[in-house]
């Protein structure tokens, strides 16, 4: 019999990958790349005892608390909350002078594709997020099949060269996402009435059910509230980012979204508009994929 060699693995995208940030999305890119690429290296931005959990997950390699870790890295990816990695992003040419390709991974895309104007010719800056994630946030819950199938927005500006959308874009689907290119226009507005008003829809229902009914009534709520309100446990740190950075989408949206309430609210005795709304509801929830 002829022995198999054992089958090299794939080159990696970047060799340096820097993740300033290791909570849900930082810590599962980090487990993503370090199971896909076991050669390269993968730097650990946070603070101590993040960094300790994510060396003993194998997430990373090194680690510190200080952007001077990032120095070296070919690719620089931003995961913390929106307006943190903005007042990263303007710091970041201190602590990187080689070439580099610097993305995040945002809900909103508009306020820091606009602060990104202000890098040096060195560092490319491709906006990007993953759609994917959780309800509960923090490294513990990171997985490295987090991505798999999961859409990944990025959001150029004109003057970003293909090739280094090209190299995100491979970077990307070897994580198991799919890159989908668009403008951050267009990312913050899909994105207000996909993502930004069922986080504020589900944690205002439950609020009102909690305020009402108590922890006693609450208690006999079933798998319906459950499901329907799963999203109530996000931190609200992270929210406050997007909806600052995302106001006027999201008022538009929940504006609709009031409106067809107030219509629901005019028409419970009748049931005329409440049947509409059911019928185009159910058939609109069929389109979802499934998870």
């Amino acid at each position: 019999m002829i022995p198999l060699t054992p089958a090299k693995p794939p080159a990696p995208v970047f060799e340096r990958v820097a993740i300033v940030g290791f909570g849900l999305i930082g810590g599962s890119i980090g487990l993503a790349a370090r199971a896909r690429w076991p050669t390269s290296l993968v730097i650990a931005v946070d603070n101590k005892a993040v960094i300790e959990e994510a060396m003993r997950r194998g997430a990373a390699d090194v680690g510190g608390d200080s952007l001077v870790m990032a120095g070296e890295a070919d690719l620089v990816i931003l995961a913390a909350p929106v307006l943190r990695n903005i007042a990263l992003l303007r710091d970041l040419p201190e602590y990187l002078e080689r070439p580099a390709i610097v993305t995040d991974v945002g809900s909103t895309k508009r306020a820091i594709v606009d602060a990104a104007r202000g890098l040096p010719s060195h560092l490319t800056f491709v906006g990007g997020h993953p759609f994917a994630g959780a309800a509960r946030g923090g490294f513990r819950f990171a997985q490295d099949a987090l991505f798999n199938a999961r859409p990944w927005f990025l959001t150029p500006a004109d003057s970003v060269p293909g090739d280094a959308v090209q190299r995100l874009s491979d970077f990307i689907r070897e994580l198991g996402g799919e890159p989908v290119v668009t403008s951050a226009d267009a990312h913050d507005r899909l994105l207000a009435y996909l993502s930004h008003l069922p986080q504020l829809a589900a944690s205002a229902l439950m609020q009102v059910i909690g305020a009402a009914a108590g922890e006693d009534g609450v208690a006999f709520a079933g798998r319906g509230l459950s499901d329907t309100t799963r999203l109530a446990s996000s931190p609200p740190d992270i929210w406050r980012d997007i909806a600052s950075t995302n106001a006027d989408e999201i008022g538009a949206a929940l504006d609709v979204l009031i409106a067809q309430l107030q219509k629901l609210r005019g028409d419970l005795t009748a049931g005329n508009r409440l049947e509409e709304i059911f019928r185009e509801a159910a058939r609109w929830r069929e389109k979802i994929p499934n998870p």
